[in-house]
């Protein structure tokens, strides 16, 4: 069964949500960048702290300090990881593979979620993110238990103010520039495997797990 797997695709494709779902059902380690970041940032770990200085004088966290923070999570221990939304670009796709060298761990796939701009631009610009643990929900996809209350922690649901349809198009136009072209990288080394993501989660994972055999 593959079991490391990385999830490509535009913002908004459901990356996270499915990731989710893999992890709790086969006992995955869900590695999302983002995460990591707020959580080393709230830690105020020496890694947090530097890219936290990065962050308020409006740089990117370089590739050395996000690639650090993934190898802390990465362990030949657990059944498995997905690695949700890194790399984002070539650089870090060959640190990433150095990384898993290192712990003696291989790459079983990339799995790219196909999804079209009208499709994304109306996830996105519905999404509500929970103001406390950060969970994802979708005014069509996903809706909340209750209104605009999180089903895991109670918390507030909000609209993050980047959820416009200008800033999502803006935001799709860097993903084309800066980290589509990790899709012909990994189709060159035969890892690349594409999923229809146009589908309610629930469908989308269905055809994950067929193209997987998971």
């Amino acid at each position: 069964m593959m079991k490391n797997l990385i999830f490509l695709g535009p913002p908004g494709a459901g990356k996270g949500t499915i990731a989710d779902i893999v992890c709790s059902e086969h006992g995955f380690r869900h590695v999302s960048t983002g995460d990591i970041l707020r959580q080393e940032i709230s830690n105020r770990s020496e890694l947090g702290l530097r890219a936290k200085a990065d962050i308020d004088a409006g740089k990117l966290v370089p590739d050395e300090v996000v690639i650090m923070m993934v190898q802390e999570k990465i362990s030949p221990d657990v059944p498995g990881v997905v690695l949700d939304g890194f790399p984002r670009t070539v650089n870090q796709a060959r640190l990433l593979e150095q990384c898993l060298n290192d712990n003696g761990l291989g790459l079983d796939a990339a799995v790219l979620f196909d999804a079209g701009t009208d499709v994304i631009v109306k996830r996105l610009t519905s999404r509500l993110v929970c103001e406390s643990c950060g969970a994802v929900y979708n005014l069509y996809t996903n809706l909340p238990q209750a209104d605009y209350k999180c089903d895991k922690c109670g918390g507030g649901l909000v609209q993050r103010s980047d959820d416009n349809e200008n800033t999502v198009k803006d935001r799709l136009r860097v993903y084309k520039e800066k980290t589509a072209p990790l899709i012909d990288f990994y189709d060159k080394q035969g890892l690349l495997i594409r999923v229809d993501a146009e589908g309610y989660p629930e469908d989308n994972y269905a055809r994950l797990r067929k193209a997987l055999k998971l």
